[in-house]
């Protein structure tokens, strides 16, 4: 679940953000704010993951509040003007939304939040757990090669087979994807397919119901959605 903020003195703006976000499930609307003085009111006793946040508002402007704040959650700019791009960009904004937006260029921003987050996850679960083994061993025929972990994109099942996708070629080897699976740091490697384990690092973008790792389209099985959406939770 992410949890946003509207800050918007629009009422049309925060209407077209909801529709938008009504799509997404994992998309929990926290607050409706009209200015970025209840925006300040409201998160001095809440947090919130994310703030859709427009620039031009009476008093305070967008940038002006967000300037206020010493820890601010993960922000997407919302604007009808494009000229504060660069000094929305310099202040660590997410991304940045030219109105009118449509639905697929708002997904964009929310795929770009998702990476973050699982970035920020993985990072959090290295920090807090032992170190990780940064090689495996696996069997191919007779021998047993090792395999750097940070070279490995994802494992694809192939009949009684597995192909290791690595950065520069394709292993293929007599496992199960489940054995292999017991092998990898579950930090690092999650399943999201009965057929496909990837590595969280080299996720490039969340797409619907596919993960995008370089020129791969890994496809996101029913059951492991959930999974997947913890991620950014």
């Amino acid at each position: 679940m992410i949890t946003y903020l509207i800050i918007d003195d629009e009422t049309a703006a925060h209407e077209i953000i909801c529709d938008y976000a009504a799509e997404l499930p994992y998309l929990v609307l926290q607050k409706n704010c009209y200015s970025a003085l209840e925006a300040m009111e409201h998160l001095s006793n809440h947090k919130v993951d994310l703030i859709f946040l427009d620039i031009n508002m009476p008093k305070l402007s967008g940038f002006q509040f967000l300037k206020t704040l010493t820890n601010p959650p993960k922000v997407i700019v919302t604007t009808a003007y494009a000229d504060f791009a660069l000094e929305g960009f310099e202040l660590n904004v997410l991304d940045y939304l030219l109105k009118p937006f449509s639905f697929s260029r708002f997904i964009t921003a929310i795929n770009k939040l998702e990476i973050k987050l699982a970035e920020k996850s993985l990072n959090t679960g290295t920090m807090s757990g032992e170190s990780m083994p940064e090689s495996i061993f696996i069997k191919d025929n007779k021998k047993h090669i090792q395999l750097q972990l940070n070279e490995l994109l994802f494992v694809e099942a192939y009949g009684n087979y597995i192909k290791l996708h690595l950065k520069d070629r394709t292993l293929t080897t007599h496992q199960t994807l489940s054995s292999l699976e017991k092998q990898l740091p579950k930090e690092r490697f999650l399943r999201v397919h009965k057929s496909f384990l990837i590595a969280v690092e080299k996720i490039e973008q969340i797409e619907g119901n596919r993960i995008l790792i370089r020129d791969h389209k890994v496809p996101i099985g029913q059951t492991y959605k959930q999974s997947v959406h913890r991620l950014f939770t």
